[in-house]
């Protein structure tokens, strides 16, 4: 009789213990990535044009859709609380709801899922398309290295231009906020700006865009490392991007929810 031989799945233990390698795997590479672009910082050459092209590709490019995505957000935001705060009589309190949850939560976490799944999904195509032809290898052989040519540019556009989207965010979500409340919540003008001038401090502005620096490490590492980790041709390049957008995402809301313990926990 003949026997059936079991199968190895990833239901398993062995699933277990390829998904547990995967995640180590993933976490040195990463680190191994950040200290070799931190130990050559600061050394020629250095590539300005691709820094400034990257910025702009990264920031001034994403300037519209943050801006719209966090309009949108502080209107609706202001749909649900400012028919609610009005009925029980603390209108008073609308400027101050929309001005503490778009600085504190909306305005970073959008601009940084915004840029990962704008700029962060392109960046690792790109490099990956590199590496699978060979590029990659082509610019060692011309004696530049991948870390100062492709990681650092990105590493630096990502840690300063979030800030900048957040700001642009903040701004935008909280005008939404405000056009909502006043012409459809029936807020009255001066209370909504009084109440965000009492109750929103410039550190909610300052921690907002202090979220967003590490929302921009996250973005240019992971694209970085899955674009020079890129094996099996186009197949590979796909893979290559929708891991970068979902890694980052969830990375996003993890550190989200560990610098708002943080900075604002205790207060």
């Amino acid at each position: 009789m003949a026997q059936v031989e079991p199968v190895k799945g990833r239901v398993g233990g062995w699933g277990v213990f390829s998904a547990v390698e995967a995640a180590l795997t993933f976490v040195g590479e990463c680190t191994l990535l950040l200290l070799d672009a931190a130990r050559r910082l600061f050394r020629r050459p250095v590539e300005f044009r691709e820094i400034v092209d990257q910025m702009a590709f990264l920031g001034v490019a994403s300037v519209p859709i943050v801006a719209l995505t966090t309009f949108a957000s502080g209107a609706v935001l202001s749909l649900y609380s400012a028919e609610i705060l009005v009925r029980y009589g603390a209108s008073g309190l609308a400027g101050a709801t929309v001005g503490l949850a778009v600085t504190r939560e909306i305005a970073p976490v959008l601009a940084g899922i915004m840029v990962a799944a704008r700029a962060g999904s392109a960046m690792a195509a790109q490099i990956a398309t590199m590496a699978v032809t060979e590029q990659v290898d082509a610019l060692r052989s011309l004696n530049v290295h991948p870390t100062n040519y492709l990681v650092l540019p990105r590493l630096i556009a990502g840690v300063t231009m979030l800030p900048v989207l957040a700001l642009v965010g903040m701004y935008s979500g909280v005008i939404g906020g405000y056009v909502v409340s006043v012409f459809v919540g029936g807020v009255p003008d001066g209370s909504f700006w009084l109440s965000i001038r009492q109750f929103v401090v410039p550190s909610d502005f300052g921690n907002g865009m202090l979220k967003t620096v590490v929302f921009g490490l996250i973005v240019a590492t992971v694209a970085c490392q899955q674009g020079l980790r890129t094996r099996d041709g186009a197949v590979g390049v796909g893979r290559a991007t929708t891991n970068t957008v979902v890694i980052t995402m969830v990375l996003i809301y993890i550190a989200n929810y560990v610098l708002t313990a943080v900075l604002y926990t205790g207060r």
